[in-house]
């Protein structure tokens, strides 16, 4: 297929942050994380993860191969802070808030819970990857939307409009849909690819339109 709290999701366009800088290294202001919390057997992916020399946990990475290209994820203390479809962790690490950033990165061979949730919807769980929680900075209305977008069901697909509208916003917010859109950070966890212009076709997608038909086919079964 680029703060208090914000997240970001799939137009080509994709603009970075520009809410009030984050209060804390998760990116969040108030540091808990959306979603449903990680399974047990999730986690570091390394007995007692790593630190830097200031003692915090580093980010961990891992690259997942899947149909449609090579998926980095990045987890930090069991919570993925990014995810997208390309081979080079580093492009997400330089997306996400400064404060994570600074804990510096480590690549695992298996981040536990959320690499196994890609798997088992590879496998044709497609719900799997609802269970990952997940965190990424945006304002309170952007909050709502990327809620809004997660509550979307695989092989469903909503309008920007429809999209406002699920977080309780006037259907003219379709605008600021868009740029939650753009601005996701964890795809396709927070599935901005099942969001469609109200004219028709596939629309943007950051990770190119071949990504989003891809999952789109996937989550209804003729890929």
């Amino acid at each position: 297929m680029t703060p208090s709290p914000h997240l970001k999701t799939g137009i080509l366009h994709a603009a970075r942050g520009s809410d009030a800088p984050p209060t804390g290294p998760s990116g969040d202001a108030t540091g808990v994380p959306y979603g449903r919390p990680p399974h047990p057997s999730g986690g570091s992916g390394l007995p007692g993860g790593l630190s830097d020399d200031r003692g915090a946990l580093m980010i961990e990475a891992q690259i997942l191969p899947t149909p449609t290209g090579p998926l980095s994820l990045l987890s930090h203390e069991g919570v993925l802070v990014a995810a997208g479809f390309t081979a080079d962790p580093d492009e997400m690490l330089a997306r996400v808030s400064p404060a994570l950033r600074a804990l510096g990165m480590t690549r695992v061979e298996d981040l536990g819970h959320a690499a196994q949730a890609v798997r088992d919807y590879l496998d044709g769980d497609l719900k799997a990857l609802d269970g990952v929680a997940v965190s990424q900075p945006g304002s309170p209305r952007r909050q709502r939307l990327l809620t809004a977008l997660r509550e979307v069901p695989p092989g469903a697909t909503v309008t920007y409009a429809e999209l406002a509208e699920r977080a309780g916003m006037p259907r003219t917010a379709a605008r600021a849909a868009g740029g939650a859109c753009a601005q996701n950070l964890i795809a396709p966890f927070v599935p901005c690819h099942r969001v469609l212009p109200s004219t028709g076709g596939y629309g943007g997608y950051y990770y190119g339109t071949p990504v989003k038909q891809w999952l789109l086919a996937h989550e209804a079964g003729t890929a």
